[in-house]
């Protein structure tokens, strides 16, 4: 499981085998190092030891810091659980061939085929309950369906010869997938339009704080995986920008984080946000709901995975492919 940390304060230690939580010099829990996937810390003011950061290391636990809006400022884990490095070098090299490329278009065909099935998933508890809505979702599935078509037949020798063709029709595809679920959040939330950066309402926060989580547990799976999370296909190399994370990360924002918020918002569920940020319920649950997502089963090459192991399994993939060991086909949930 994944150990949340969100109370100011609190206090991280190792006794024995296990790893102690104390708020306030009470312990609160305490949990066997074996049974913990990630340190997940969301609050200020937390501290731990040189003995849990040691543990944590040798048993290959991350320890991830999210700032108040969902941005992982810092992710611990161990220098050794890297692959090797002609992976690297590989994935270097391929930036300039046909593998760059290739890779691109898979990362934005698995995006573009995510939001389709998402959008199918709520459309068919609409069918009678609300068949206008119904409608529109058809509507939007079918305009998006026409642009992964039309990407499936990009053809390109590398990615910087088809980037932008690439970026245009994952961008178009993502104004009609996002304007599609503003029509069906109920409307007292207020969601309009994706934001991103300064967002300060509760959905565009929500999507931000879950999508953080998602890029920590993406980020340790390339680390993993032996590869460098800087150099990336279909997002452009910047100085200190993660491009891979960003690219595979893409795969899986619609099946983890956007399918449990709105399953979330069609519920009601009492989340708030203050002065422009989430308040420390909100992000706790909403943290736990994203881990819980993370342990659901979905079918990947024909048989059931948790979609943790699944996104550990496609950064592998990424690796294989660039060693020239396999074809690389991105992760498309059922709906």
């Amino acid at each position: 499981m994944d150990l949340i940390i969100s109370e100011f304060g609190s206090f991280l230690g190792k006794k024995s085998e296990r790893l102690v939580v104390k708020e306030n010099g009470k312990v609160k829990e305490e949990m066997p190092f074996f049974k913990v996937n990630q340190v997940l810390i969301t609050s200020n003011g937390v501290s731990l030891s040189s003995d849990v950061i040691n543990e944590c290391a040798v048993a290959g636990i991350p320890i991830t810091f999210l700032s108040s809006d969902g941005k992982p400022y810092a992710i611990m884990q161990s220098p050794h659980l890297q692959g090797t490095v002609i992976t690297r070098r590989e994935q270097i090299l391929a930036y300039n061939d046909s593998r760059g490329f290739e890779l691109a278009k898979q990362f934005a065909l698995g995006k573009i085929s995510n939001q389709i099935n998402l959008l199918k998933y709520v459309s068919k508890y609409r069918k009678t309950a609300n068949p206008q809505a119904y409608e529109m979702l058809v509507s939007s599935i079918s305009k998006i369906d026409d642009l992964r078509k039309t990407l499936e037949k990009l053809a390109g020798q590398s990615i910087e010869d088809a980037r932008e063709n690439i970026l245009n029709l994952e961008g178009r595809s993502a104004s009609i997938y996002w304007d599609s679920l503003s029509r069906i959040i109920p409307s007292n939330y207020g969601f309009s339009r994706r934001e991103k950066r300064g967002a300060t309402d509760l959905v565009n926060s929500a999507l931000n704080y879950g999508y953080g989580i998602l890029y920590s547990q993406v980020a340790v799976a390339i680390a993993l995986a032996g590869l460098d999370p800087y150099a990336g296909f279909l997002h452009a190399d910047r100085s200190g920008k993660p491009s891979l994370v960003l690219d595979l990360i893409e795969e899986f924002r619609q099946p983890v984080v956007d399918r449990t918020i709105l399953g979330m918002l069609g519920k009601n569920v009492d989340w708030r946000i203050t002065d422009g940020k989430l308040d420390d319920k909100t992000r706790k649950d909403l943290a736990s709901r994203v881990i819980e997502r993370l342990e659901a089963k979905e079918t990947y090459q024909r048989k059931k995975f948790t979609l943790r192991t699944i996104i550990q399994r496609q950064a592998r993939s990424i690796a294989s492919f660039v060693r020239g060991e396999k074809p690389y086909k991105p992760f498309v949930a059922g709906w």
